[in-house]
């Protein structure tokens, strides 16, 4: 078990399969720990790309990291609802209060509807020849993303927006005790 508390802070960097870092978020506010996975909060965080641009996340957003699945869950809360970004990633670790995991392209993108869409098709079959993804990977990934599928369709956790809003009001109270 992680020796980690709610409230505290972490940053998170996501890498490619090659080992170079490809995204830098400042904070992640640790919300919660359960036997799978973990759950983080963050708003207006600063954003740095592997180029060194750098840009503000405009709305709160729950993170959900797991340990087993090779996907990760970020709840956007917009103004008009709730939107969901899925990276196919590998599942997470954490080292000295840095949330890791390698980013493998394609993204699933769930809107307030239910709708949902797949992103990044391209950038994978690029970054698949590029870095060489071993076929396992390459079926990891792909099962992961019709797992993910099933699971919006299903509305199953975490796609339920009273949870989202659950997540954001804690985030909200850690911050506002934290000031």
């Amino acid at each position: 078990m992680y020796n980690y508390h709610v409230g505290d802070r972490f940053i998170i960097h996501s890498y490619k399969h090659d080992g170079n870092i490809h995204r830098h978020w400042d904070e992640a506010i640790l919300l919660d720990i359960k036997d799978d996975f973990m759950v983080f909060g963050n708003n207006q965080t600063k954003v740095i790309e592997s180029d060194g641009r750098s840009w503000y996340t405009k709305e709160p957003a729950i993170m959900f990291f797991f340990k087993h699945n090779w996907y990760n869950v970020i709840g956007q809360l917009k103004k008009d609802g709730i939107y969901y970004y899925c990276n196919l990633a590998s599942p997470f670790i954490i080292e000295s209060k840095t949330i890791k995991y390698i980013d493998y392209d394609l993204d699933l993108r769930v809107f307030p509807d239910g709708a949902f869409k797949i992103l990044d098709r391209g950038e994978y079959k690029y970054h698949k020849s590029k870095m060489n993804y071993p076929e396992s990977i390459d079926r990891i990934v792909k099962d992961d993303l019709s797992k993910l599928i099933n699971i919006v369709r299903n509305k199953e956790y975490p796609f339920n927006a009273m949870v989202i809003n659950q997540y954001c009001e804690k985030y909200f109270e850690i911050k506002k005790v934290a000031r």
